[in-house]
């Protein structure tokens, strides 16, 4: 239990830290890393540009002040077309650099069709290839930097529904960032993402969902940006999401990695005062990992001994 409970971490997202326009106000962010910090997280993802420094070494310093760590990040890559191999390439390059240099360990890929996040379509068989080959090559750069490449299923990606998702375990060896929500989201099972496909897993993002709005987001009728806005992500316990299942699931198959809380939350009216908004949401689901969860893993690591 007390292994789980040091294996638990943020994300900026959960405080409304986005980059897309008009998603919501952003809060400061010392006040966000004073208060990840105040709950006991030891470390975070990068977070939208501009929320930490640009400098590797400055990420360190910052962080090192709240006595916290950098994961990695959530990194978009075009993979399926040849004609930006050399660009995606040099770009994973660049970012694993940094990130190593940052002292990170996890490269997150998002498999997106365009930089402008445009909505995915069927791919030819030449661009599935392509596709299966960028994440090897991908892999090989993280490697060369002490990085682990997991690749993040999302929705309005190209690998948000279950076909995307076997197709991807079928055809490459890519290790995975199981997101309890996107998984949900698209169609696939997370639980039983995490019994079939445990030893592919590397990373986990939690995220419950209020699966009654989930429908409207995957058909593209929705943007996902409305949906957080409109209350799609919810506390972990307070969703459709087995999280404990899932979590019960990757500690009997030894995962031994990190269990981000990734709650997109979204700011849409004014600033929240000190000790209010995101970090009350937070909190509530930090309350359910301990006082629901671990509790349920050492239940079980008691029946097994």
């Amino acid at each position: 239990m007390i292994d789980f409970l040091s294996r638990i971490a943020s994300a900026p997202i959960s405080w409304g830290i986005c980059e897309v326009p008009g998603w919501g106000a952003m809060l400061p962010t010392p006040r966000v890393l004073c208060e990840m910090a105040s709950l006991g997280l030891p470390a975070t993802e990068l977070g939208a540009p501009g929320f930490l420094p640009t400098s590797p070494e400055s990420v360190r310093d910052e962080l090192a002040a709240f006595d916290m760590t950098l994961i990695g990040g959530f990194t978009p890559v075009v993979l399926h077309d040849r004609r930006q191999r050399e660009a995606t390439i040099a770009s994973a390059r660049l970012t694993a650099s940094l990130f190593e240099r940052a002292g990170a360990t996890e490269f997150i890929s998002a498999v997106v069709m365009d930089e402008g996040w445009s909505v995915p379509r069927a791919l030819e068989a030449d661009e599935l290839g392509h596709m299966m080959e960028m994440f090897g090559i991908i892999d090989e750069i993280c490697a060369e930097h002490g990085l682990q490449q997991v690749v993040h299923p999302h929705v309005q990606t190209l690998i948000e529904t279950e076909g995307d998702v076997q197709r991807v375990l079928d055809n490459c060896d890519v290790r995975w960032c199981l997101d309890t929500g996107h998984l949900a989201i698209g169609g696939v099972d997370p639980v039983a993402f995490a019994r079939e496909a445990a030893d592919r897993v590397g990373h986990v993002h939690l995220k419950d969902v209020n699966m009654s709005m989930a429908g409207p987001v995957l058909r593209h009728e929705m943007p996902i940006m409305a949906g957080v806005q409109g209350g799609l992500f919810t506390p972990l316990g307070q969703g459709d999401v087995a999280i404990s299942a899932v979590i019960e699931t990757l500690e009997a198959a030894g995962y031994a990695g990190w269990y981000v809380i990734e709650q997109d939350t979204a700011i849409t009216g004014p600033l929240p005062a000190e000790g209010e908004g995101p970090i009350t949401s937070v909190t509530v689901s930090m309350d359910y990992l301990r006082d629901v969860v671990a509790p349920r893993l050492e239940a079980a690591a008691r029946a097994k001994s």
